[in-house]
């Protein structure tokens, strides 16, 4: 089932998740869900604070990056994971720029500087802990979605200048006054009578 994504300007994106057990209701179908909802946005990480849910979940499967990233071509072929309670272990490497959007803030991408390497302790689906090194555009889109459950945006990695130009955008967005191809609920939208 698709489930309508947040947009910017909702209070869920600014909390710092909570940490779930294996008892969390539903979880399998959770899951399937936000999966579902990524691929038909289109897009290659959906956080749970996305879809209304202040968890330390995400989802990612970074695929079509594949053919972008030839160093790291053969991990990003079968890059298609969940993280549930991450813990963000360590960044490293020079910090790169590269143009990011986030489904919660359709139709605008900008360049992000974020470390090339990180080490990241999670669990998976069935609650079994991994700890992995990833670079380059796996390490990206963590770090991205990551950030999510940390109650942050890629906005918040702008300059003051740039925030400043992307004001109006931004508040557009958290009004509604924006057309996308997926499902989503806007915190300011005026509700019709």
């Amino acid at each position: 089932m698709k489930l309508p994504i947040v947009a910017y300007g909702d209070p869920v994106l600014r909390k710092v998740a909570e940490e779930i057990d294996e008892d969390y209701p539903d979880l399998k179908k959770l899951i399937d869900d936000m999966f579902d909802t990524m691929y038909a946005a289109h897009g290659v990480g959906l956080a749970a604070p996305q879809v209304g849910l202040p968890i330390r979940m995400f989802v990612i499967d970074a695929t079509p990056f594949a053919e972008d990233d030839d160093e790291n071509k053969e991990v990003l072929q079968s890059f298609k994971k969940v993280f549930i309670n991450p813990i963000m272990v360590e960044e490293s490497g020079e910090k790169w720029a590269f143009g990011e959007g986030c489904l919660s803030i359709p139709d605008i991408n900008e360049d992000v500087l974020r470390h090339r390497n990180i080490r990241i302790n999670y669990l998976d689906e069935n609650f079994e802990e991994h700890e992995v090194d990833l670079t380059g555009l796996a390490a990206r889109v963590v770090q991205h979605e990551y950030d999510h459950i940390e109650g942050k945006l890629f906005t918040d990695k702008l300059s003051a200048l740039k925030k400043t130009m992307l004001k109006g955008r931004l508040d557009a967005i958290a009004k509604g006054n924006i057309r996308v191809g997926y499902k989503m609920k806007f915190p300011q939208q005026k509700k019709k009578r």
